[in-house]
């Protein structure tokens, strides 16, 4: 006797057919994805896929997907000093963008047991128009009483250095420079292996001198200090300046430094700027998601606060000369008046 067997139901054929044409990520061979995939993303692209699934972690933490990345963002980093520095990171150069890439959100509450570092690292890379025109690397010692005592500052330059650059002369670009012009200002401890960036990447604002012509471009970070004083913000203000060449024409990179002003206009001394420095470097960072926006909307929060300041204490003088002129005045009735009773 034959046996019959009842046809497939329909439901069982789709479900066949859903197993055989829905290939997941893992399917796909590890070198196509290393090669041709992740080889193309950014930093902030890369890290979104390694939360997608274990597998895609995996591949996106090689170390050197994130040095690319950190070469290619950063031009400077390809130095053998900080080379050396970033492959002492926890996690490497992953680690170093995580911390180079956002903003700090805010700084460390206390700072850790270890000692105050002996040197700051500042890797800065200056762009016009998305081509790189400088690329520096400078190392700051920080234990001398000189360091401690003076104005906190860093320049890039010596003094008798200039840079050449493609832009125009100051009169056609110096609009233009707010958009075309971008600086990275990376901050590196190597004694805590951390490290941030101090710049807002694009300029909050582009001024041409009055009297020398050079144009003066601003980038700017705004960090938290100590509470209830003139540095409870403080803004840590890069300035690089351009000026014509020697024959005219193109403009050349004469200045790019870095210094710590308080909300009196005050330039802080390399002890207190290394404390705030140093409670950043340990701080929150955010996720790097339009954080030319944010650093554009504290900058701005921080000239507010700073007008504030400076009409509240305008009016505290104005009392206090108030106050004087009464005195003063008061004083020399008192003088006068005994000197008419004595006199009839």
């Amino acid at each position: 006797m034959a046996c019959s067997s009842a046809p497939p139901s329909s439901n069982t054929a789709i479900n066949a057919v859903d197993q055989t044409i829905t290939p997941t990520i893992s399917t796909v061979h590890h070198n196509i994805i290393e090669t041709h995939i992740l080889t193309r993303l950014d930093g902030p692209t890369l890290a979104s896929a390694s939360c997608a699934s274990s597998h895609l972690r995996a591949l996106a933490s090689e170390q050197t997907l994130w040095s690319d990345i950190c070469h290619s963002t950063w031009p400077s980093t390809d130095s053998p000093r900080l080379r050396q520095v970033i492959s002492a990171f926890p996690k490497g150069a992953r680690s170093f963008f995580s911390d180079s890439y956002p903003l700090v959100t805010s700084p460390a509450n206390y700072l850790p047991n270890h000692n105050r570092p002996s040197e700051l690292i500042s890797a800065v890379d200056v762009c016009y128009r998305g081509k790189l025109i400088l690329s520096r690397v400078v190392e700051t010692e920080t234990v001398t009483g000189w360091f401690r005592c003076s104005p906190f500052r860093v320049d890039l330059l010596d003094p008798k250095d200039t840079v050449p650059t493609p832009i125009g002369p100051p009169d056609e670009t110096c609009k233009e420079l707010g958009n075309d012009l971008t600086l990275t200002w990376i901050v590196v401890d190597p004694a805590s292996r951390r490290s941030m960036n101090l710049s807002s990447n694009k300029p909050v604002s582009v001024n041409r001198h009055w009297l020398t012509g050079e144009v003066h471009v601003r980038f700017a970070s705004v960090l938290a200090g100590g509470k209830g004083s003139s540095s409870e913000l403080v803004q840590c203000g890069i300035v690089a300046t351009c000026g014509s060449g020697a024959g005219g024409g193109e403009m050349h990179v004469r200045e790019v430094s870095l210094q710590v002003e308080d909300m009196d206009g005050m330039n802080l001394n390399g002890r207190d700027s290394l404390v705030i420095l140093q409670k950043a470097l340990e701080g929150k960072r955010g996720n790097g998601r339009r954080r030319e926006e944010e650093g554009k909307r504290r900058y701005d929060e921080y000239l507010e606060r700073k007008r504030k300041r400076k009409e509240r204490r305008m009016k505290r003088e104005g009392v206090l000369d108030i106050l004087g002129v009464l005195m003063a005045v008061l004083v020399a009735s008192s003088g006068l008046f005994f000197w008419w009773r004595k006199t009839f």
